[in-house]
């Protein structure tokens, strides 16, 4: 294990908490350690920090498309579930901007994602949270102290900044899936900054894109390109005979309950992947029926009046792209007919998911081996070796141990409250313990 050594010796400052990554997860964490401060005595207050490579708090700006709506309630916000009473409530981001009456005569539970980006930075901007924006973590190592354990970890900066940490808590996001053939350009790129490659891509000559993908932000893309390129054709390619809806039923949607968590991670591994298989349709390669509807009566429409721009190439991959001068040839193999068309486009959109970011690049030995999943404990905690005492928790890349929340919203709240709530147990244990020492240490003393 990459080792520093022992904080009293080097002069760095120690912090309860550092926090790597400062998206949604570790926002909501930075909440719940700020009212948790506001309820204690001064000693029992908790210190953090954290970092984030962003030089602003950003939540997905490239693909804020306007009129597109959140896929999750609003009352799932950073603290609702937590805290209903908090400050920080979407209600009360709401009453701050004074649109409480006008939302609520909206009757909808799903606000734009602009607005929710807005609600975001709201709270990151009223949180009490020392961020560091604009500052990328390198690594972080175990640190020693006298009897072999570690207890303290060290989180070093790209600048060589040092911080010491009793917790580490990893929200490194996801990172783009791209497909073995993808060379991305100006003109192949990933939906995931959208908006911004679009500002880059060379003006349309051929007026044609493809967009490879059968999920809501697929779908979206080729909804946005249809109608802010009015020339321009849309060819999407999936692997599917047509888009399939997602299920948002109140049974289904049970499965992001915070109480499935429990359930899931109580479970046998097995279970957990026969169960998250079946409900893959909540959140997997599905689009909103109400979207669905709109692609259809769109492409229908189109063939009534005898020019078509919108085209759903089912059951179709991509199997080679190659950019020319002035576009980029695209091979979409259909696997019904086995035959491949070539389409000469202005662009191909890679709308192709996420994975998780791996931990081996920041957390080195202490992250698992490659190629294993982490185990984690109920409380998020990986499971590092017996001698690391201190906790190193993800907020992220845990589906396959906590089901199908690990990276979504809908347990933001939740998860910064039982991570919290662990930082604390483990704190006042090890308090105890020491005490408790001390008080043999001192019985024994007498008694010589």
């Amino acid at each position: 294990m990459n080792e520093s050594p022992r904080a009293e010796s080097n002069g760095c400052e120690v912090r309860d908490i550092v926090g790597i990554g400062f998206g949604p997860a570790n926002l909501a964490l930075a909440i719940a350690v700020e009212e948790y401060n506001e309820s204690c005595s001064p000693r029992d207050r908790l210190t953090a920090k954290f970092f984030e490579r962003q030089d602003a708090f950003a939540w997905h700006p490239g693909m804020l498309l306007d009129g597109a709506t959140m896929q999750i309630a609003f009352p799932k916000d950073l603290v609702t579930f937590r805290n209903p009473t908090s400050r920080f409530t979407f209600f009360a981001y709401l009453f701050d901007r004074d649109r409480l009456v006008d939302f609520v005569n909206h009757q909808t539970f799903f606000p734009t994602r602009h607005e929710f980006n807005d609600y975001l930075q709201w709270a990151a901007a009223r949180v009490d949270a020392d961020v560091q924006y604009g500052t990328s973590v390198e690594q972080v190592r175990g640190v020693r102290d006298e009897d072999g354990t570690v207890d303290l970890f060290e989180v070093t900066t790209e600048t060589g900044e040092r911080v010491l940490a009793r917790n580490v808590v990893v929200a490194a996001g996801l990172r783009e899936r791209i497909p073995e053939w993808a060379r991305r350009s100006t003109r192949c790129f990933h939906n995931h900054k959208f908006l911004f490659h679009l500002e880059e891509m060379p003006e349309p000559v051929h007026q044609r894109f493809v967009v490879l993908g059968a999920g809501q932000s697929a779908a979206e893309i080729v909804q946005y390109l249809h109608y802010n390129y009015p020339q321009a054709e849309v060819h999407s390619v999936f692997a599917r005979y047509g888009y399939s809806p997602a299920d948002d039923s109140p049974y289904a949607n049970r499965i992001f309950d915070p109480e499935a968590v429990d359930e899931l991670h109580g479970a046998s591994a097995e279970e957990r992947r026969r169960i998250m298989e079946l409900h893959r349709s909540t959140n997997y390669s599905v689009v909103d029926l109400e979207l669905i509807n709109e692609l259809y009566s769109t492409e229908y429409q189109e063939m009534v009046r005898g020019r078509r721009r919108l085209f759903m190439r089912r059951a179709s991959e991509i199997v080679d792209a190659k950019e020319t001068e002035t576009g980029i040839e695209v091979g979409v193999h259909s696997t019904m007919d086995g035959l491949t068309d070539t389409l000469t486009c202005d662009a191909v959109v890679l709308a192709t998911g996420f994975t998780p970011t791996p931990l081996n690049a920041i957390l080195g030995d202490l992250a698992p081996e490659e190629g294993k999943p982490p185990v984690v404990s109920r409380d998020y905690r990986l499971s590092v070796s017996p001698d690391v005492t201190g906790g190193i928790y993800l907020q992220g890349g845990t589906e396959a141990t906590h089901g199908l929340t690990s990276s979504l919203l809908s347990n933001v709240a939740v998860r910064a409250g039982d991570i919290l709530t662990s930082v604390l147990t483990r704190r006042d244990q090890t308090e105890t313990l020491a005490t408790v020492t001390r008080q043999d240490t001192y019985v024994t003393s007498e008694a010589r």
